[in-house]
């Protein structure tokens, strides 16, 4: 029994020294990445600070030290890796010690694909998903979607930050488009009663919400911050109340990626 206790505190022991000699990659971002962010990330640029600025290419860095970006048939640049790295970041900017616990690996195709995660043949009008079977914890974007998403700021849209709002709607377990870890159990019926509102008024081309936002609860909730995060001072003259909700469940962000 001695010997077995002394086998096991030597085990525990070794554990501990492995873990303690193998601490966690920091990813180290270029002091170039700056320029990049400010050139096109508008959300970036109109934080308040240096300080804030700071903090985001901070969080850029802890989201690439735990998540693995890769080009598919393409030579990978580095706007191509800082735009999924603050896409990562935008919805969650707020949050502290925020970890995509759902992700591992980020898939870039040159184009959009089709249901075969084709890129080269038809139907190919997929701009981004999250995987699930073999792709388990992976997503998948069209380079073109992803580029598009940061060039054009009167759209409302951004491919990869929908993808990312549906990771944390997953994060809870279920993806339904109210996400618990962020919305409070006060505010979860009404948020239903007002999400359930604004896609009857979509799917009565009523509503400048993307159509797209109308199919069903869960993207509803992506389309809808989307806009939250493209477009706010419209997003908060057009829907006061889904603006108001949409700012707290997000944590109230400070900066604001209108013009």
């Amino acid at each position: 029994m001695i010997l077995g206790l002394v086998v096991c505190t030597l085990l525990l022991y070794g554990i501990y020294l492995y873990k303690n000699s193998n601490p966690k990659k920091i990813y180290k971002i270029p002091d170039t990445w700056h320029n990049l962010l400010l050139n096109h990330v508008l959300f970036y640029k109109n934080l308040e600070s240096s300080k804030e600025q700071a903090l985001f290419r901070a969080k850029i860095a802890s989201f690439l030290s735990e998540t693995h970006v890769e080009a598919v048939k393409f030579q990978l640049e580095e706007l191509d890796v800082v735009l999924v790295a603050a896409s990562a970041v935008i919805p969650v900017f707020c949050f502290d010690n925020w970890n995509y616990t759902n992700l591992t690996t980020v898939l870039i195709y040159p184009d959009h694909f089709n249901a075969d995660y084709n890129f080269e043949g038809e139907n190919r009008n997929i701009a981004g998903l999250v995987g699930t079977g073999r792709f388990k914890n992976q997503m998948i974007l069209s380079r073109k979607a992803l580029r598009l998403g940061f060039n054009n700021k009167t759209d409302k849209g951004n491919t990869a930050i929908h993808e990312f709002v549906h990771l944390i709607d997953k994060m809870d377990g279920d993806v339904d488009g109210v996400p618990k870890l962020l919305l409070s159990n006060t505010y979860a019926i009404p948020w239903l009663k007002l999400m359930h509102d604004k896609m009857e008024a979509i799917n009565n081309n009523t509503s400048d919400i993307r159509n797209y936002g109308g199919t069903n609860q869960e993207e509803f909730f992506a389309v809808a911050s989307e806009y939250f995060f493209e477009r706010p001072k419209l997003f908060k003259r057009k829907h006061p109340e889904l603006y108001k909700m949409m700012e707290d469940c997000f944590c109230k962000q400070k900066a604001s990626l209108d013009n």
